[in-house]
């Protein structure tokens, strides 16, 4: 098996969770760079990576086909064209860049050399993004009038890191944070709108970044799509709500793969490393073929972080298709740019 050597420029959480682990156990990658600007943790786990103390050393001194930015968003820009710059393929955190013209620089750049960048958007592979997917295409719904999306979380108190919470830095908040995830999956069911309206704002006070948002996307032929996030949320919504002419889903979200990895999780290679549900986690309601009304609890199938690393690894390889390619999330960052106008002017804006 050809043997792929990366570099993971930050060994803070994300790095811990949802990139070393996957490209330890994938057979096709040599984790073999990480950058630690003080300390040694990587070492327990990954003893045959060498530590470099900055980005730029280890692009300097270091063999690498693919550099992984991880690094706080408001550092992806020059970090990202660091890397490309010195021949490296990109893996980039989502939500890509601040801003959508830092974004399509650096598309343009990856393309003038190319070579690939990809954003990376785990949540495409959660159980419950799948399942919703999986009936999408199934079609029972007949034509999708109404969706919602939400993402929500219990987190009365700041977090200790200022680029999420200093509503001083362009980037910090809940939008770009949880909402590149949002809009990345209503992109993906529905394609680009056509306009949209947003109230965004922090709940926790004017001293802090958005933490609640509500966008509104406007498609043709009347569909709207409704994403919403709230760190004020103690009881749990159905994360998704689908109603069609034909029928209603609802969606739980039930993945459970971060709080497995948090805890210490091994992810296992060429199978399902999480186990099945013991209970159902959604409900389709709708008028069969014989328009008799039929109610099914569902269960969704297990996610798996690793098909993401799979793909790249593949597209590397064999020259497959690219997931969550950059030119593909900049359309997605034009609607959160436009969120952040719309909310601020108390406006619909043309996405046209």
């Amino acid at each position: 098996m050809q043997l792929v050597k990366v570099g993971l420029c930050a060994f803070g959480m994300s790095g811990k969770v949802f990139h070393a682990p996957f490209l330890k156990q994938h057979p096709g990658f040599f984790l073999t760079a990480i950058v630690e600007r003080s300390k040694e943790e990587s070492k327990i786990d990954y003893p045959d990576a060498t530590i470099y103390r900055s980005v730029e050393e280890m692009l300097k001194n270091a063999d690498l086909e693919v550099v992984v930015v991880n690094t706080p968003v408001q550092t992806h820009h020059e970090y990202v064209k660091m890397a490309l710059e010195a021949g490296k393929n990109v893996i980039v955190e989502k939500p890509f860049t601040v801003t959508v013209s830092e974004a399509q620089e650096l598309v343009n750049l990856a393309e003038s050399k190319n070579l690939f960048l990809s954003v990376y958007q785990n949540r495409r592979f959660d159980r419950d993004y799948l399942q919703v997917q999986k009936i999408l295409a199934e079609g029972k719904l007949g034509n999708i009038k109404e969706v919602e999306i939400r993402f929500d979380r219990f987190r009365t108190e700041p977090s200790a890191k200022e680029h999420k919470e200093n509503p001083e830095l362009s980037g910090s908040g809940s939008v770009h944070d949880l909402g590149s995830h949002l809009v990345d999956q209503a992109t993906q069911f529905f394609g680009y709108p056509e306009k949209l309206f947003a109230d965004v704002f922090s709940m926790k006070g004017e001293n802090f970044a958005n933490d609640y948002f509500e966008i509104i996307l406007y498609y043709k032929d009347k569909l709207r799509v409704r994403l919403k996030s709230s760190v004020f949320t103690k009881e749990d919504h159905y994360a998704y709500k689908i109603h069609g002419s034909n029928g209603s889903f609802l969606q739980e979200r039930t993945d459970d793969q971060e709080n497995e990895l948090v805890a210490g999780a091994i992810p296992t290679y060429g199978e399902n490393w999480m186990k099945p549900l013991k209970e159902a986690d959604g409900i389709l309601n709708y008028f069969n073929e014989n328009s008799v009304t039929e109610r099914i609890l569902t269960s969704s199938e297990p996610g798996n972080y690793m098909n993401y690393y799979q793909q790249i690894y593949e597209h590397i390889v064999f020259g497959y298709a690219l997931p969550s390619l950059g030119n593909e999330v900049v359309q997605n960052m034009k609607i959160i740019e436009a969120a952040l106008e719309s909310s601020d002017k108390g406006k619909i804006i043309d996405l046209n």
